[in-house]
């Protein structure tokens, strides 16, 4: 079969699951209690807590779908595809329960075993090349080790423990804002003690940390390689272990922080099963309509293709609404926006009613992004060297997420020395999933839809220029080139594609720098500090104007925090007010 080119510049018509036409609801109101720029996951449920408040509101999303990057598009025709995030894990376990999302429609496909990473060598004595395979069995888990080192196998144990008590720990300040600095140390008394509430997160943090508070400061600091390597001696556990640490980040294993990035991916929960992934039916956006669905089952209003201009100023300085690109305004009492902070105040806000100091730190903000997405139409299943199934039938291995040029961590870090001197990686790391060998909703009978999320490649290319289709077609053409090594026919059975580079995931998706968590998981850009000092608790300078996006504590990843955290502060200020 003929492949079909579709890449990220290609304007052609896509079927999108979840998309809620103007037909579908009553029009839009002049007035609203509240209105949320973008139909992201965060802003649905930021909606649906406002509505569930007793609060009207409309969540107003440009494109023609919901689900911001947690979206489910039919690109080829017959395939459905989580065409940006396409893993399920850090949706907060009281936001799933409130917000009755099972109820709602949401199906969650599990994956046991959760991590494949092959091995490009020759296999000893005719056997097959040797591959890593990890999972929730951890006997299974040693023996998969013990093929490169014994003495991993018996460490492995106790660092899963170890990590999971440092995880565990963080889980009271993901739910809660940072502490509230300025109402600790300024106002009346009956202010700071007030504000004194907001440290107990913090606080149950250290207890639940108690003798690990130094461990906890490593990890969170250092390169996770000086972690890693007191741990582990073999290459390919170092390497897979490692991945975590740099996905959907501009870092390298040995980059300072970079520790951090693995904590936040092992800390999610799924089912009540701590640090689980799962697929979605139908695709991530199955996610974004389940909440949707609970916000409307409450009263609010959600369109698409309903693209805000701005923020409406008053003379006041506080927010009063929207005015849509076509020039319609729209009033309400607060604005929440799930956009990243860099287009909420430099396009959204008016830039007369922003001090130059807050336009220079918001123009500060890194959003520089390593990564690029390629959806994958296939008309079989990838036949691995390291696991054959010639039978094309499914193997465990296939539900994993499949680590390609893992096989050792000098590996990773040429990948990301390429992208710092302006090129694509020349030998990408690239996490494949296979989402349709669980979810049959997604393809057609015998064939699947392949997810390559690949590290690294720049915003801009050597010399500043912009990416090209000779660019796009070159870089992707790369990457199934090392598939086809570990997964020979790979290439032969490609029936079409989707290729997303940075500029494109920012064009398409309003991700600024093409940076999946809305701007860098770095230190300085944490906690306190997230997206900003001064912004750190939702509140923007404009009175009324919120950010409900994941460039708000606790950042990229953790689903519906912020959104909740957000819509909590409107409500506390509109009762206050």
């Amino acid at each position: 079969m003929a492949a079909t080119v579709w890449t990220g510049r290609t304007r052609q018509a896509v079927t999108a699951l979840g998309t809620v036409t103007r037909a579908s609801h009553s029009a839009v109101k002049s007035h609203y209690d509240a209105v949320i720029i973008g139909g992201g996951h965060n802003g649905l449920v930021a909606a649906a807590y406002l509505q569930k408040g007793g609060l009207k509101t409309a969540v107003l999303e440009r494109r023609h779908v919901l689900g911001g990057a947690a979206v489910s598009e039919e690109i080829i025709p017959g395939f459905h595809f989580s065409r940006c995030s396409y893993l399920l894990s850090l949706l907060r376990p009281h936001i799933f329960r409130e917000l009755e999302l099972k109820k709602h429609g949401l199906k969650v496909y599990m994956r046991d075993p959760h991590a494949f990473t092959p091995m490009l060598e020759e296999g000893v004595g005719g056997l097959p090349p040797r591959s890593l395979l990890l999972g929730s069995d951890l006997a299974m888990n040693q023996r998969e080790i013990g093929k490169f080192s014994e003495t991993d196998a018996k460490a492995y144990p106790e660092f899963i423990t170890h990590l999971d008590k440092l995880a565990v720990a963080i889980h009271p300040l993901l739910d809660s804002p940072p502490v509230d600095i300025a109402g600790l140390t300024g106002g009346p008394l009956r202010k700071r003690m007030a504000a004194l509430r907001s440290a107990l997160p913090l606080v149950q943090c250290g207890l639940k940390l108690g003798k690990n508070i130094p461990d906890f400061y490593e990890i969170i600091t250092a390169p996770i390689m000086k972690i890693l390597n007191r741990w582990f001696e073999s290459e390919p556990l170092k390497a897979t272990l490692a991945t975590d640490a740099v996905i959907g980040a501009m870092t390298s294993p040995n980059s300072p922080g970079s520790g951090y990035v693995l904590l936040h991916h092992v800390m999610g929960e799924l089912e009540k099963e701590k640090g689980a992934w799962g697929y979605v039916e139908g695709g991530m956006g199955g996610v974004s309509k389940a909440i949707a669905s609970s916000a409307r089952s409450h009263g609010a209003d959600i369109f698409t293709e309903q693209d805000v201009h701005q923020v409406l100023v008053g003379s006041d300085g506080s927010a009063k609404g929207v005015v849509l690109k076509d020039g319609t305004e729209i009033h309400s009492r607060v604005v929440l926006s799930n956009a990243t902070p860099y287009v909420t105040f430099k396009t959204l806000t008016p830039q007369s009613a922003l001090s130059p100091a807050f336009i220079k730190a918001v123009d500060q903000i890194d959003y520089t992004s390593p990564v690029t997405k390629i959806n994958v139409a296939v008309d079989k299943l990838p036949d691995f060297l390291a696991a054959p199934t010639p039978d094309g039938k499914p193997g465990p291995h296939h539900q994993c997420s499949i680590h390609l040029n893992c096989e050792s961590v000098e590996v990773l870090q040429t990948a990301y020395n390429d992208c710092k001197e302006g090129r694509p990686s020349s030998r990408p790391m690239i996490e494949m999933t296979i989402p349709s060998v669980l979810d049959p909703t997604l393809a057609p009978p015998g064939s699947h839809v392949v997810s390559l999320f690949t590290q690294f490649t720049p915003y801009r290319l050597e010399g500043g220029r912009a990416w090209t289709e000779q660019d796009r077609e070159a870089f992707a053409d790369s990457a199934f080139s090392w598939i086809e090594q570990y997964a020979p026919g790979f290439k032969s059975s490609i029936v079409g594609k989707d290729v997303l580079t940075p500029p494109d995931l920012e064009r398409i998706f309003g991700l600024t720098g093409g940076n999946i968590f809305h701007g860098a998981m770095s230190l300085d850009q944490l906690y306190l500090a997230r997206p900003l000092p001064s912004l750190s608790d939702y509140r923007s300078p404009i009175k009324g104007l919120y950010l409900c996006g994941s460039g708000s504590h606790p950042g990229g990843g953790v689903m519906g925090s912020p959104g909740w955290n957000a819509a909590l502060a409107a409500m506390a200020d509109l009762k206050c007010g």
